[in-house]
């Protein structure tokens, strides 16, 4: 059984009989500030092959439907499984419903007062789960690893990565298209990951600032 892996079944029959399930954000200050979004390079390099395609994206999905909701939205099950390439809703043994147990399962969702809390952000791997990657994915966390913990000379590699997020961040405002540019650009997907969030976050407070500057006034006209 997989690492973390809780086989009792977390999703009461009655609320999958229903054409929606609410969902709304799972709260969790340690998880919330060092977590990994679900859409991140980290995410589909060492969480796919441990979730499964159909869970991945599911969490996907979801965590972008908090982008336009923050307090949550109901998720409307055939539609979702339709558009995740999952057929119909089906029974409890669909891909899809599989995908929503398996989230549960792992800890990422659980059911609170009839409703699916699910987490913005995942967790790291921990020590057993990276013991079950493959070697070469094995290796590639344990250099995100060293690159979180910061090694000699890393904060230099972190300036330049940060510099070249930001001026991509400046030409096109696509925090995901810019994390993935960088990582085509072999920088590494932890790094990437960071230097991009620090762009956007400079970026916004930029934006911010250029939008509280008086406007120039023509002269003459006082």
């Amino acid at each position: 059984m997989p690492e973390g892996l809780h086989l009792v079944d977390p999703l009461p029959g009655v609320l999958l009989d229903e054409g929606s399930l609410p969902v709304r954000p799972w709260a969790d200050e340690l998880i919330d500030a060092l977590g990994v979004d679900p859409r991140s390079s980290y995410v589909e390099r060492f969480w796919l092959g441990i979730l499964g395609p159909s869970t991945t994206w599911l969490l996907r999905r979801v965590v972008s439907g908090f982008d336009r909701h923050p307090a949550g939205f109901p998720l409307v099950l055939a539609d979702t499984a339709r558009e995740l390439g999952l057929g119909d809703k089906g029974g409890r043994h669909s891909p899809f419903v599989r995908a929503l147990v398996r989230s549960c399962q792992f800890e990422l969702a659980r059911v609170v007062d009839g409703a699916l809390e699910v987490r913005r952000k995942l967790p790291p791997l921990n020590r057993r789960q990276v013991a079950r990657l493959p070697d070469a994915v094995r290796l590639d966390h344990e250099a995100w690893q060293a690159a979180q913990l910061g090694p000699s000379g890393a904060s230099a590699v972190r300036a330049r990565a940060r510099a070249l997020a930001l001026t991509l961040i400046d030409l096109n405002p696509d925090t995901s298209a810019v994390e993935q540019r960088m990582t085509s650009w072999d920088v590494h997907p932890a790094i990437a990951g960071e230097a991009t969030r620090w762009a956007w976050e400079r970026h916004l407070v930029a934006a911010r600032a250029a939008e509280t500057q008086p406007k120039n006034v023509p002269a003459g006209t006082l």
